[in-house]
């Protein structure tokens, strides 16, 4: 079936959503890692944006209209750009190895093309309307080596 006219069920089959959910897996593994003195502080933390990053992409996948879900979308964003700023912070804290750290921002990245992809591909849905969402994005499928400020 054609990518264009593929219809999504569930927000279990989104290609968005299985990215999220395994860098989210990952990022429970990172606050697993942290020293006792973090445990209620960054750990904590870590895990809940992990978990407000995919909710709201499931949230949003069950609402009717398209700007609820790229709502829900841009919230979830903002819960990935959260969990690259904890990275900083383990960076900055030495919690983790350089290499380790590299490659969780290298799936942020790529998480965050396909996030930018879905809002457009939302926003395209949407015709004959004029959205009031306005978000920078790179088309979808181009590289992302920043996330947006």
């Amino acid at each position: 079936m054609e990518a264009a006219t593929k219809k999504y069920r569930s927000f279990e089959e989104l290609d968005v959503y299985r990215a999220a959910r395994e860098f989210r897996k990952r990022m429970y593994g990172v606050a697993r890692k942290l020293p006792d003195i973090e445990r209620h502080g960054l750990a904590s933390q870590i895990r809940r944006a992990a978990v407000s990053f995919t909710n709201n992409i499931a949230e949003g996948h069950g609402r009717f209209h398209y700007l609820d879900n790229i709502k829900f979308v841009l919230i979830s964003r903002g819960s990935l750009t959260e969990l690259v700023d904890d990275l900083n912070i383990c960076e900055d804290e030495r919690y983790l190895p350089p290499d380790e750290i590299a490659s969780l921002r290298q799936e942020a990245d790529r998480v965050l093309q396909l996030i930018n992809g879905y809002i457009r591909y939302l926003r395209d849905q949407k015709t004959g309307a004029t959205l009031q969402i306005h978000e920078d994005t790179a088309p979808y499928g181009s590289e992302c080596t920043e996330l947006p400020e």
